[in-house]
C-alpha cells in the first residue's frame, strides 16, 4: 500500500465481523473542512462479500471485486486497502488512517496514535468485546506491520461516555471488581459525538440543555446528553446491555444466565451464541433481524418483536429522562432511527406524557424536525456520520504531529 504522508487525505476505517465500512476525506492546504471523496461498504463477510463504492457526488464506482473463493477476511482486507490506496493516489495518497475501535477500556479516554504498545493494550481488551475488537484491530495490525511510518489513529466508541458521573458507571459489585475495570462503559460513542457536534445547527437550545439521542440500528442504544456531554447510556460493560437489538438480547436478569448454565447445561460458548446471535428481534420474531422486513411481515411474532422493541425504547427513554431531570429534545439517528417512520411514531406515542407531539407528515417524510411547534419536547431526525468523526480525530492528531515534525513524506 503506497502512501504520501505529505498529503492531508484521511482514510476512515470501520472494520467489523460482517462488514467493512470506510470513507476517504481530503482537506486542502488552506484548512477548509474535510471533503468526502469516497465511500465504500463491503458487506456479506465472510461468506458472500460484495462491495458498493460511491464517490463524493454519490456516483457509483467500480470498486474492488471479490470472487467466491476469496472469502478469507485478510485477503479481502488487503484487496480493499490496495484499491483505496490506488484511488487516493490521485489526491496525493493517504496521509493517515483512523480506525473505529469499539473498546478503549478505562485508560483510553480519547483518540490515540497507534504504535506497538497501544496495539498490545487494545488487544488485551478483546475479552471485553470479542465480537468487535479483533475485527477492529486487524487492519491496524496489518498496516502497522507493512507501513509502520504511516500514522494510524484509534478512535473509541467508549471514549465519549467517560464524561459520565462515577455513579452512572458503577455496578453494585464488590469494589475490587470496579478497580479491575468492570464498569459501565457505553458504546456508539462516535455516533453520539457526531450528533452532539452538529446539534447546535439544528437546535441550539437542546445543544445547551437536556437531550436523548436514540441510535437505532442493528445495534441499538440510547444516550442522555447534558449540554452535549454523555451523562448516562443504555449499554454497559458490553454491547449486550440495554435495548433489544437485531440479534442481541439487550438487558436481562443475570439470573437467566445462571439458569442456562446451572439448570439447562449450557456452556459459556452456547450462552454467548444465544445472547449475541440468536436473540433480539430475530429471536422474538423467528422471522428476521431486519426491522424493515418485520414491519412488512404479517406474522404475529414479528409484531410482538416490534412491540417489545418499542416498549423497551420508551421505558429506557423514561429512565434517561429521569437521569437528566427533564427533556428538551429527542433525536433519532442510525438506520432504523433515520428511515423507519413507523418506529418513530410508535415511540413518540409512548412519550405523550412528556409533552412530545409528533407532526405526522413531517415524520413520514423523514424531515429533520418531526414535532409540532407546540411540542414540549422537540423531535429531530439527524443522520449520523461516524466516518467523519474518525477522519476529524485523525486529522487533528496528524496536524499535531506535523507541528512537532513527527510526520514524514513517503517516497
Amino acid at each position: 500500500m503506497s502512501t504520501n504522508i505529505g498529503a492531508r487525505t484521511i482514510l476512515a476505517l470501520n472494520a467489523g465481523s460482517s462488514s467493512i465500512k470506510c470513507a476517504v476525506f481530503s482537506q486542502g492546504g488552506d484548512g477548509e473542512d474535510l471533503m468526502r471523496l469516497l465511500e465504500v461498504d463491503v458487506t456479506g463477510l465472510p461468506d458472500a462479500p460484495s462491495c458498493l463504492a460511491v464517490n463524493g457526488d454519490g456516483a457509483r464506482l467500480a470498486g474492488p471485486q471479490f470472487g467466491a473463493h476469496e472469502i478469507d477476511p485478510e485477503t479481502i482486507l488487503e484487496r480493499l486497502l490496495d484499491w483505496l490506496a490506488e484511488y487516493a493516489a490521485d489526491f496525493g495518497g493517504i496521509s493517515a488512517v483512523g480506525h473505529r475501535v469499539v473498546h478503549g477500556g478505562m485508560h483510553f479516554s480519547g483518540p490515540v496514535a497507534i504504535d506497538a504498545e497501544v496495539l498490545a493494550r487494545l488487544a488485551a481488551l478483546e475479552p471485553l468485546a470479542p465480537k468487535h475488537q479483533p475485527h477492529n484491530l486487524m487492519p491496524a495490525k496489518r498496516l502497522y506491520a507493512s507501513r509502520p511510518e504511516l500514522l494510524q489513529v484509534a478512535c473509541f466508541d467508549t471514549a465519549f461516555h467517560r464524561t459520565q458521573p462515577p455513579v452512572a458507571q458503577w455496578y453494585a459489585l464488590p469494589r475490587r471488581y470496579r478497580d479491575e475495570g468492570i464498569i459501565r462503559y457505553g458504546f456508539h460513542g462516535l455516533s453520539y459525538e457526531y450528533i452532539a457536534r452538529v446539534l447546535p445547527g439544528y437546535d441550539a437550545a437542546a445543544a445547551r440543555g437536556r437531550t436523548i439521542v436514540a441510535h437505532l440500528g442493528h445495534g441499538a442504544s440510547l444516550c442522555a446528553l447534558q449540554a452535549g456531554r454523555s451523562v448516562a447510556t443504555t449499554m454497559g460493560f458490553t454491547t449486550l446491555d440495554g435495548l433489544p437489538m437485531g440479534r442481541r438480547s439487550g438487558a436481562l436478569d443475570p439470573g437467566i444466565v445462571l439458569h442456562l448454565i446451572g439448570s439447562l447445561g449450557f456452556s459459556v460458548e452456547e450462552v454467548e451464541d444465544l445472547l449475541n446471535h440468536q436473540s433480539g428481534i430475530y429471536g422474538v420474531s423467528g422471522v428476521s433481524d431486519n426491522m424493515r422486513e418485520l414491519l412488512n411481515s404479517d406474522s404475529p411474532a414479528a409484531r410482538e418483536a416490534i412491540d417489545l422493541f418499542v416498549y423497551r425504547a420508551v421505558r429506557e427513554i423514561g429512565s434517561l429522562t429521569a437521569a437528566l431531570g427533564g427533556l428538551d429534545a429527542l433525536i433519532f439517528t442510525a438506520g432504523v432511527g433515520e428511515h423507519a417512520p413507523e418506529i418513530r411514531r410508535r415511540i413518540a406515542e409512548g412519550l405523550t406524557w412528556l409533552g412530545l407531539r409528533l407532526e405526522p407528515r413531517a415524520n413520514e417524510r423523514n424531515d429533520a424536525a418531526i414535532t409540532t411547534p407546540d411540542s414540549a419536547v422537540r423531535g429531530w431526525v439527524i443522520p449520523t456520520d461516524e466516518e467523519r468523526m474518525l477522519a476529524e480525530h485523525t486529522l487533528a492528531i496528524y496536524q499535531e504531529q506535523a507541528r512537532h515534525g513527527h510526520t514524514e513524506a513517503a517516497t
